[in-house]
């Protein structure tokens, strides 16, 4: 009989994280019965001492805030991917003791996109210029041939979002917020702005909107993805996102693959709506 093997997803708050309801159902579909995976609170100040502690059952780690980037010096290597943008979300414990970080947001959201038939786009438009911006550049990096346009609060968000553009090789132009509505007639808009913040756009979709990645979930839908679907856009959602990278980190961590994404998705959903 197999040693149980661990996993779980680390952040602070992390009460609300879906991780474990995707996690879990895929290991049950993939008859995993001796795999489990947790959730733990977790800080900055804590970080260390837990990844010291962390014994040989253990397979992996999801995390989210506000570790993404403190992690990064704890680890013995991270990838390509994750470097790109200083951004650890997955860590892969091997058995001989190493851990490798990388990022499955990246490769999640090109993913996620994919599966709505949206491999390339001419243009885009990222409203917002966080943690989560700096991922959907990378994607958008892989996808679009064209210009971007950050739009963003304030000059200091506007020369992140430029050094993260020349780190990327990706001529990022720069649209004020108050200019925002402009971003709606690209043919992708992504939205990576907290719960209500674009709520006051929702009045300027134009009448044949492209498509919008909203990367919120909870709640959902937000009030500018239900208007955009409501005129025949097509809305990728914060939980497409969140199913797709948790798909990598499933594979990564058990070495299995393909992982079930149906199976997970319909946990996630399931658990959103209760």
């Amino acid at each position: 009989m197999s040693a149980s093997r661990r996993a779980a997803v680390l952040g602070s708050p992390i009460a609300h994280s879906l991780s474990p309801v995707l996690h879990r159902a895929a290991y049950e579909e993939l008859g995993l019965t001796d795999w489990s995976y947790d959730r733990f609170e977790v800080d900055e100040v804590a970080l260390p001492d837990f990844l010291a502690g962390l014994g040989p059952e253990w397979a992996g780690l999801s995390l989210t805030m506000p570790l993404k980037r403190v992690v990064i010096p704890l680890l013995d290597t991270i990838s390509d991917t994750a470097a790109s943008v200083e951004a650890v979300n997955t860590v892969v414990l091997t058995e001989d003791g190493h851990k490798v970080g990388d990022n499955t947001d990246i490769p999640g959201m090109v993913a996620a996109l994919a599966e709505r038939g949206i491999d390339k786009v001419e243009s885009a438009a990222i409203l917002g210029a966080g943690a989560t911006a700096s991922s959907a550049l990378a994607a958008l990096s892989r996808i679009c041939t064209g210009e971007i346009v950050a739009y963003v609060r304030s000059d200091a968000r506007a020369a992140e979002m430029r050094e993260w553009g020349e780190r990327l090789d990706v001529d990022v132009k720069i649209g004020k917020w108050s200019d925002a509505a402009r971003a709606l007639t690209a043919p992708l808009v992504v939205a990576t702005t907290p719960a209500g913040t674009t709520d006051a756009l929702a009045a300027d979709i134009p009448e044949r909107p492209g498509t919008l990645f909203d990367v919120l979930y909870d709640p959902w839908p937000t009030q500018l993805a239900a208007r955009w679907s409501g005129y025949g856009g097509a809305v990728v959602s914060g939980l497409d996102l969140l199913v797709h990278q948790a798909v990598l980190q499933v594979e990564q961590m058990t070495g299995r693959a393909p992982a079930p994404l149906g199976a997970m998705r319909r946990a996630g959903e399931r658990a959103l709506a209760a």
